[in-house]
């Protein structure tokens, strides 16, 4: 197991004011995600959530998952959801390539299935992915604090 990335300092104040159990949720399945592929490199944004984007390069569009944080739940999203396989359902959504699994307790995430969705959409991203990147492990903060 690799030690976590630290947070973000934008990110954590942030993060501060959401509810307790969504920082620990929010926490143990970023973690998860850098244990299943510790060479991404996170994006964090603060636009109508709380995001931090987890991609293959130092660019937004290479991005293969993302956990957007609202005032009282996370999901954990897919940016080519609708391509991946999902034999049991567990994806939703309407749009038309992104889908999400709703977080409410880390055995939404912490799985097989789950664990081959990540790895399925990290093999998209890798494959599309159009040029390779410098960055390997970073944390971009694009969050604008006041």
């Amino acid at each position: 197991m690799i030690n976590s990335r630290p947070i973000h300092p934008d990110f954590q104040y942030l993060l501060a004011y959401k509810d307790q159990n969504v920082i620990d949720l929010f926490k143990d399945l970023r973690k998860y995600i850098l244990e299943l592929y510790p060479d991404s490199n996170e994006l964090l944004y603060h636009t109508h959530a709380l995001t931090a984007v987890f991609s293959i390069t130092d660019k937004l569009s290479d991005a293969f998952c993302m956990l957007p944080i609202y005032t009282n739940h996370l999901n954990l999203g897919f940016n080519k959801g609708m391509l991946l396989k999902d034999p049991s359902n567990l994806l939703t959504g309407t749009g038309n390539l992104i889908r999400h699994i709703d977080v409410k307790k880390s055995s939404d995430y912490r799985n097989a299935k789950v664990e081959a969705l990540i790895k399925e959409a990290i093999g998209f991203a890798i494959k599309d992915m159009d040029n390779p990147t410098k960055s390997i492990g970073k944390t971009i903060s694009k969050i604008k604090r006041k």
